[in-house]
């Protein structure tokens, strides 16, 4: 079992930064492909970003590639999201998720542990 809480989020204007972050706690959580989903009103959680649990593996959506890096820090049970070059459409509810062992995952369906998601807001 693994609990997630995600922090970080807020009203920042178009080309500002955030940096999210992803707080694990229970058990082998250096264990778990970490990934980060997003929802906006009105749509489907959609893939941003997700990192494996060696921390060898990382892969964006298209849509976030040379703003968004992923990383990870097992000693601290903690997954980050840094977001440069933030834009209006970067706007969503920002989720991060939790499965075993599993490379590569970008389907929410494949993620058994989600958090409870933080609100970004970017302005124009």
């Amino acid at each position: 079992q693994v609990q997630l809480v995600e922090s970080g989020g807020g009203l920042v204007q178009a080309g500002g930064s955030l940096r999210l972050s992803c707080a694990a706690s229970g058990r082998s959580f250096s264990s778990y492909t970490i990934g980060w989903f997003r929802q906006a009103p009105g749509k489907g959680r959609e893939f941003v970003a997700s990192v494996s649990w060696s921390v060898t593996f990382t892969d964006y959506a298209d849509s976030v590639k040379g703003r968004l890096t992923i990383s990870r820090d097992n000693a601290k049970d903690t997954v980050y999201l840094q977001m440069n070059s933030l834009k209006p459409e970067d706007t969503a509810v920002y989720y991060c998720a939790a499965r075993r062992n599993t490379w590569p995952a970008r389907s929410p369906s494949e993620y058994v542990y989600w958090g409870q998601g933080t609100q970004v807001t970017v302005s124009s």
